[in-house]
Protein backbone atom coordinates (compact mmCIF):
# COMPACT_ATOMS: atom_id res chain seq x y z
CA UNK A 1 0.00 0.00 0.00
CA UNK A 2 1.20 3.50 -0.80
CA UNK A 3 -0.17 7.03 -0.48
CA UNK A 4 0.96 8.63 -3.72
CA UNK A 5 3.31 8.51 -6.71
CA UNK A 6 5.72 11.43 -6.51
CA UNK A 7 8.24 12.80 -9.04
CA UNK A 8 11.84 12.10 -8.00
CA UNK A 9 12.64 15.78 -8.42
CA UNK A 10 10.10 16.71 -5.72
CA UNK A 11 11.99 14.83 -2.98
CA UNK A 12 14.76 16.06 -0.68
CA UNK A 13 17.55 13.78 0.58
CA UNK A 14 17.10 12.10 3.95
CA UNK A 15 18.36 13.41 7.27
CA UNK A 16 20.20 10.12 7.37
CA UNK A 17 21.59 8.44 10.49
CA UNK A 18 24.34 6.99 8.28
CA UNK A 19 27.59 8.82 8.97
CA UNK A 20 29.05 7.66 5.67
CA UNK A 21 26.00 8.42 3.55
CA UNK A 22 24.28 6.01 1.16
CA UNK A 23 25.98 2.89 -0.21
CA UNK A 24 26.12 3.12 -4.01
CA UNK A 25 26.79 -0.62 -4.36
CA UNK A 26 23.66 -1.48 -2.39
CA UNK A 27 21.61 0.91 -4.52
CA UNK A 28 22.96 -0.70 -7.68
CA UNK A 29 21.98 -4.16 -6.44
CA UNK A 30 18.45 -2.92 -5.75
CA UNK A 31 18.29 -1.37 -9.22
CA UNK A 32 19.18 -4.69 -10.83
CA UNK A 33 16.50 -6.62 -8.93
CA UNK A 34 13.43 -7.66 -10.90
CA UNK A 35 10.99 -7.25 -8.02
CA UNK A 36 9.13 -4.00 -7.47
CA UNK A 37 10.65 -2.17 -4.50
CA UNK A 38 8.51 -1.16 -1.51
CA UNK A 39 7.40 2.49 -1.32
CA UNK A 40 9.72 4.91 0.43
CA UNK A 41 8.71 6.91 3.52
CA UNK A 42 8.57 10.69 3.12
CA UNK A 43 8.01 13.53 5.60
CA UNK A 44 4.96 15.21 4.13
CA UNK A 45 5.69 18.72 5.45
CA UNK A 46 9.24 18.94 4.09
CA UNK A 47 9.12 16.24 1.34
CA UNK A 48 12.36 14.92 2.82
CA UNK A 49 12.97 11.19 2.59
CA UNK A 50 12.67 9.49 5.99
CA UNK A 51 13.45 5.93 4.89
CA UNK A 52 14.36 4.72 1.41
CA UNK A 53 17.36 6.63 0.05
CA UNK A 54 18.80 3.44 -1.45
CA UNK A 55 15.46 2.71 -3.13
CA UNK A 56 15.30 6.29 -4.37
CA UNK A 57 18.78 5.99 -5.88
CA UNK A 58 17.83 2.62 -7.38
CA UNK A 59 14.84 4.28 -9.09
CA UNK A 60 17.20 6.91 -10.54
CA UNK A 61 19.53 4.19 -11.82
CA UNK A 62 16.56 2.46 -13.45
CA UNK A 63 15.73 5.68 -15.27
CA UNK A 64 12.41 6.17 -13.46
CA UNK A 65 10.88 9.63 -13.19
CA UNK A 66 8.67 9.00 -10.16
CA UNK A 67 8.38 6.68 -7.17
CA UNK A 68 5.74 5.33 -4.81
CA UNK A 69 5.73 6.95 -1.39
CA UNK A 70 4.05 6.71 1.99
CA UNK A 71 3.77 9.97 3.96
CA UNK A 72 4.71 10.62 7.57
CA UNK A 73 3.08 13.57 9.35
CA UNK A 74 5.06 13.87 12.61
CA UNK A 75 7.71 16.49 13.37
CA UNK A 76 11.33 16.30 12.18
CA UNK A 77 12.61 14.83 15.47
CA UNK A 78 10.07 12.03 15.22
CA UNK A 79 11.02 11.54 11.58
CA UNK A 80 14.66 10.99 12.54
CA UNK A 81 13.71 8.44 15.21
CA UNK A 82 11.55 6.64 12.67
CA UNK A 83 14.44 6.64 10.18
CA UNK A 84 16.76 5.07 12.75
CA UNK A 85 14.20 2.43 13.72
CA UNK A 86 13.57 1.58 10.09
CA UNK A 87 17.27 1.14 9.37
CA UNK A 88 17.75 -1.21 12.31
CA UNK A 89 14.97 -3.59 11.24
CA UNK A 90 15.35 -3.90 7.47
CA UNK A 91 17.52 -2.96 4.53
CA UNK A 92 21.22 -2.19 4.92
CA UNK A 93 21.92 -2.22 8.71
CA UNK A 94 23.36 0.81 10.46
CA UNK A 95 26.92 0.48 11.73
CA UNK A 96 27.71 0.53 15.44
CA UNK A 97 29.08 4.07 15.09
CA UNK A 98 25.88 5.13 13.27
CA UNK A 99 23.72 3.73 16.07
CA UNK A 100 25.71 5.33 18.88
CA UNK A 101 25.70 8.72 17.15
CA UNK A 102 21.95 8.40 16.55
CA UNK A 103 21.47 7.51 20.22
CA UNK A 104 23.14 10.76 21.33
CA UNK A 105 20.97 12.75 18.94
CA UNK A 106 17.79 11.03 20.15
CA UNK A 107 18.72 11.59 23.80
CA UNK A 108 19.22 15.27 22.95
CA UNK A 109 15.83 15.64 21.24
CA UNK A 110 14.01 13.26 23.63
CA UNK A 111 15.79 13.68 27.02
CA UNK A 112 12.76 12.27 28.81
CA UNK A 113 13.13 8.87 27.13
CA UNK A 114 14.44 6.00 29.24
CA UNK A 115 17.64 4.17 28.32
CA UNK A 116 15.55 1.17 27.26
CA UNK A 117 13.34 3.30 24.97
CA UNK A 118 16.42 4.77 23.24
CA UNK A 119 18.00 1.30 23.05
CA UNK A 120 14.95 -0.10 21.24
CA UNK A 121 14.98 2.82 18.79
CA UNK A 122 18.64 2.42 17.79
CA UNK A 123 19.02 -1.33 18.20
CA UNK A 124 21.60 -1.30 21.01
CA UNK A 125 21.69 -2.77 24.51
CA UNK A 126 20.24 -0.71 27.35
CA UNK A 127 23.55 -0.79 29.22
CA UNK A 128 25.30 0.64 26.15
CA UNK A 129 22.83 3.54 26.09
CA UNK A 130 23.38 4.11 29.82
CA UNK A 131 27.14 4.36 29.24
CA UNK A 132 26.66 6.75 26.34
CA UNK A 133 24.33 8.95 28.41
CA UNK A 134 26.75 9.01 31.36
CA UNK A 135 29.61 10.17 29.11
CA UNK A 136 27.56 12.69 27.15
CA UNK A 137 27.77 16.42 27.83
CA UNK A 138 26.24 19.51 26.29
CA UNK A 139 22.84 18.91 24.71
CA UNK A 140 21.99 15.66 26.51
CA UNK A 141 19.91 16.70 29.51
CA UNK A 142 20.16 14.81 32.79
CA UNK A 143 16.55 14.70 34.00
CA UNK A 144 15.18 13.41 37.29
CA UNK A 145 12.71 11.11 35.54
CA UNK A 146 12.37 9.37 32.20
CA UNK A 147 9.56 7.94 30.09
CA UNK A 148 9.68 4.19 29.48
CA UNK A 149 8.40 2.08 26.61
CA UNK A 150 4.95 1.98 28.24
CA UNK A 151 4.73 5.78 28.15
CA UNK A 152 4.91 6.15 31.94
CA UNK A 153 7.34 8.59 33.56
CA UNK A 154 9.46 7.12 36.33
CA UNK A 155 11.98 8.84 38.63
CA UNK A 156 15.65 7.86 38.25
CA UNK A 157 15.86 7.61 42.04
CA UNK A 158 12.96 6.59 44.25
CA UNK A 159 14.32 8.50 47.26
CA UNK A 160 12.10 11.56 46.83
CA UNK A 161 9.07 9.44 45.98
CA UNK A 162 9.65 7.29 49.05
CA UNK A 163 9.86 10.34 51.30
CA UNK A 164 6.66 11.75 49.83
CA UNK A 165 4.94 8.39 50.24
CA UNK A 166 6.09 8.24 53.86
CA UNK A 167 4.54 11.63 54.53
CA UNK A 168 1.28 10.55 52.86
CA UNK A 169 1.05 7.38 54.95
CA UNK A 170 1.53 9.43 58.13
CA UNK A 171 -0.96 12.12 57.10
CA UNK A 172 -3.56 9.67 55.70
CA UNK A 173 -3.32 6.33 57.54
CA UNK A 174 -6.29 5.00 55.61
CA UNK A 175 -4.86 5.69 52.15
CA UNK A 176 -4.51 2.67 49.88
CA UNK A 177 -1.21 1.56 48.39
CA UNK A 178 -2.45 2.47 44.91
CA UNK A 179 -3.41 6.00 45.99
CA UNK A 180 -0.06 6.65 47.63
CA UNK A 181 1.91 5.10 44.76
CA UNK A 182 0.07 7.24 42.21
CA UNK A 183 0.43 10.45 44.22
CA UNK A 184 4.15 9.98 44.90
CA UNK A 185 5.17 8.55 41.52
CA UNK A 186 6.45 5.18 42.78
CA UNK A 187 5.45 1.57 42.13
CA UNK A 188 2.99 -0.41 44.24
CA UNK A 189 5.83 -2.62 45.46
CA UNK A 190 7.83 0.43 46.57
CA UNK A 191 4.80 1.92 48.30
CA UNK A 192 4.25 -1.38 50.15
CA UNK A 193 7.90 -1.39 51.25
CA UNK A 194 7.61 2.21 52.49
CA UNK A 195 4.49 1.33 54.53
CA UNK A 196 6.25 -1.66 56.12
CA UNK A 197 9.33 0.39 56.95
CA UNK A 198 7.21 3.06 58.62
CA UNK A 199 5.32 0.41 60.63
CA UNK A 200 8.67 -0.86 61.94
CA UNK A 201 9.88 2.67 62.75
CA UNK A 202 12.47 2.68 59.97
CA UNK A 203 13.44 5.37 57.49
CA UNK A 204 11.26 5.02 54.35
CA UNK A 205 14.41 5.47 52.25
CA UNK A 206 16.82 2.49 52.58
CA UNK A 207 20.55 3.24 52.98
CA UNK A 208 21.32 1.95 49.46
CA UNK A 209 18.85 4.37 47.88
CA UNK A 210 20.24 7.26 49.95
CA UNK A 211 23.78 6.45 48.82
CA UNK A 212 22.72 6.43 45.17
CA UNK A 213 22.41 10.20 45.24
CA UNK A 214 25.52 10.87 47.30
CA UNK A 215 29.19 11.43 46.50
CA UNK A 216 31.06 8.32 45.43
CA UNK A 217 34.08 7.30 47.45
CA UNK A 218 37.10 5.29 46.46
CA UNK A 219 37.74 1.85 47.95
CA UNK A 220 40.17 3.36 50.48
CA UNK A 221 37.49 5.77 51.77
CA UNK A 222 38.71 8.86 49.92
CA UNK A 223 36.37 10.86 47.74
CA UNK A 224 36.30 9.85 44.11
CA UNK A 225 36.51 12.28 41.18
CA UNK A 226 34.42 15.42 41.62
CA UNK A 227 31.19 15.25 39.65
CA UNK A 228 29.10 17.94 38.02
CA UNK A 229 25.54 16.95 37.04
CA UNK A 230 26.50 13.32 37.50
CA UNK A 231 29.50 13.48 35.12
CA UNK A 232 33.01 13.14 36.45
CA UNK A 233 35.26 16.14 35.78
CA UNK A 234 38.45 15.43 33.77
CA UNK A 235 41.48 14.63 35.90
CA UNK A 236 45.01 15.99 35.43
CA UNK A 237 46.44 13.21 33.24
CA UNK A 238 50.09 14.14 33.76
CA UNK A 239 49.81 14.29 37.57
CA UNK A 240 47.76 11.10 37.77
CA UNK A 241 50.20 9.18 35.60
CA UNK A 242 53.19 10.51 37.58
CA UNK A 243 51.65 9.20 40.81
CA UNK A 244 51.13 5.78 39.28
CA UNK A 245 54.60 5.67 37.75
CA UNK A 246 56.07 6.41 41.20
CA UNK A 247 54.26 3.50 42.83
CA UNK A 248 56.77 0.65 43.53
CA UNK A 249 54.05 -2.00 43.27
CA UNK A 250 53.63 -1.05 39.60
CA UNK A 251 57.23 -0.17 38.71
CA UNK A 252 58.67 -3.39 40.14
CA UNK A 253 56.39 -5.92 38.42
CA UNK A 254 56.22 -6.94 34.76
CA UNK A 255 52.44 -6.56 34.61
CA UNK A 256 52.66 -3.18 36.35
CA UNK A 257 55.25 -1.88 33.89
CA UNK A 258 53.13 -3.09 30.95
CA UNK A 259 50.14 -1.24 32.42
CA UNK A 260 52.19 1.95 32.76
CA UNK A 261 53.41 1.68 29.14
CA UNK A 262 49.80 1.08 28.05
CA UNK A 263 48.52 4.13 29.90
CA UNK A 264 51.41 6.31 28.73
CA UNK A 265 50.94 5.31 25.09
CA UNK A 266 47.23 6.11 25.25
CA UNK A 267 47.88 9.53 26.81
CA UNK A 268 50.56 10.46 24.28
CA UNK A 269 48.55 9.17 21.30
CA UNK A 270 45.89 11.87 21.70
CA UNK A 271 47.58 14.61 23.68
CA UNK A 272 45.54 17.79 24.04
CA UNK A 273 48.30 19.92 22.51
CA UNK A 274 48.50 18.02 19.22
CA UNK A 275 44.90 16.84 18.97
CA UNK A 276 43.92 19.64 16.59
CA UNK A 277 46.74 18.84 14.16
CA UNK A 278 45.86 15.14 14.19
CA UNK A 279 42.18 15.80 13.51
CA UNK A 280 42.98 18.25 10.72
CA UNK A 281 45.07 15.53 9.03
CA UNK A 282 42.05 13.20 8.63
CA UNK A 283 40.71 13.29 5.04
CA UNK A 284 36.98 13.88 4.83
CA UNK A 285 36.35 10.44 3.32
CA UNK A 286 38.13 8.81 6.29
CA UNK A 287 36.21 10.71 8.98
CA UNK A 288 33.55 7.98 9.57
CA UNK A 289 36.20 5.27 9.91
CA UNK A 290 38.44 7.27 12.26
CA UNK A 291 35.42 8.36 14.32
CA UNK A 292 34.27 4.74 14.56
CA UNK A 293 37.71 3.58 15.69
CA UNK A 294 37.89 6.35 18.29
CA UNK A 295 34.49 5.37 19.68
CA UNK A 296 35.47 1.69 19.84
CA UNK A 297 38.73 2.49 21.63
CA UNK A 298 36.79 4.70 24.03
CA UNK A 299 34.29 1.88 24.60
CA UNK A 300 37.09 -0.57 25.43
CA UNK A 301 38.63 1.88 27.90
CA UNK A 302 35.21 2.50 29.42
CA UNK A 303 34.83 -1.25 29.98
CA UNK A 304 38.21 -1.25 31.73
CA UNK A 305 37.01 1.62 33.95
CA UNK A 306 33.75 -0.22 34.71
CA UNK A 307 35.67 -3.36 35.71
CA UNK A 308 37.98 -1.38 38.00
CA UNK A 309 35.01 0.44 39.56
CA UNK A 310 33.35 -2.93 40.18
CA UNK A 311 36.49 -4.28 41.83
CA UNK A 312 36.76 -1.16 43.97
CA UNK A 313 33.16 -1.51 45.17
CA UNK A 314 33.68 -5.22 45.90
CA UNK A 315 36.83 -4.49 47.90
CA UNK A 316 35.03 -1.88 49.97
Amino acid sequence: MFDAVVPLTALLPADSPRLGGSDETHSALLAEADAELPPILVHRKTMRVVDGMHRLRAAELRGASDIRVRFFDGDEHEAFVLAVKANTTHGLPLSLADRKTAAVRIMTSHPQWSDRAVAVAVGLARRTIARIRSRSTGGVSQLNSRVGLDGRARPLSSANGRRQAGELFEQRPGATLREVASASGISLATARDVRERIRHGEDPVPPGVRRAGGVARAADGRRGPKQVDGVAEPIDLASAFHRLASDPSLRLSDAGRRLLRWLNASANAVGREERGDLLDAVPSYCVPVVAGLAREYARMWHEVADELDHRGRSAS
